[in-house]
């Protein structure tokens, strides 16, 4: 059984001014001093010192999280771990799409719906998201069948690693997790199970 635990990022200057970040990676999408403290906090408090390895998505943001982990494991770089792409819309203002394309966001959470992609025609759809992870995860597996391996990434690839495992018949009944919060998800052959989503509470990684 491989074990899985997913980590947001922390936050960064496009999370605290409501951009859609995307796949950016610029001076828009670096940590903020509260994103480092975050990562900081994560890291006294997530003990990974039995992991046997470090996946970490390409962009910038999760790599400065990454770094603030307490190991000397060496992050392996990994695109399937990438946020979803919203496209065109990448680096716009959420607030002014929500506004503009109301029909293609949930009012509730504030996030798009999975009918996004009939205006954003080039963004990915929650669909693939979910399959690359889903790759990943089934790599991972079979290189490390007994491990405990750290993730940082975004937060729709851990909500698309939560729907792997889940199926849930309706994605948009799982919020995205918020920033350096630890999701837990144990894959065994062909079965996954979501332990925990969104923590914070250092007694129960």
């Amino acid at each position: 059984m491989t074990t899985f635990y997913f980590v947001r990022h922390g936050q960064t200057t496009a999370n605290a001014t409501g951009l859609k970040q995307g796949t950016i990676n610029d001076d828009r999408t670096h940590l903020t001093e509260k994103g480092h403290a975050q990562a900081a906090h994560l890291a006294e408090q997530f003990d990974v010192s039995n992991m046997d390895a470090l996946f970490v998505s390409p962009l910038d943001r999760t790599q400065e999280t990454a770094a603030h982990l307490h190991t000397d494991l060496k992050p392996q770089l990994d695109a399937r771990l990438l946020e979803i792409s919203y496209g065109m819309w990448d680096g716009q203002q959420n607030a002014d799409l929500q506004a503009k394309y109301p029909e293609v966001f949930d009012q509730t959470l504030n996030d798009v719906l999975p009918t996004y992609t009939t205006i954003a025609t080039d963004g990915e759809t929650f669909e693939q998201v979910q399959a690359r992870v889903a790759d990943f995860m089934q790599d991972v597996e079979s290189r490390y069948p007994n491990g405990n391996v750290v993730c940082v990434t975004h937060g729709f690839t851990v909500k698309s690693a939560a729907l792997v495992a889940l199926q849930p018949q309706d994605p948009m009944s799982l919020p995205e997790p918020d920033n350096t919060s630890v999701t837990k998800i144990t894959k065994s052959g062909d079965n996954y199970y979501l332990w925990y989503y969104n923590r914070f509470d250092a007694q129960t990684y």
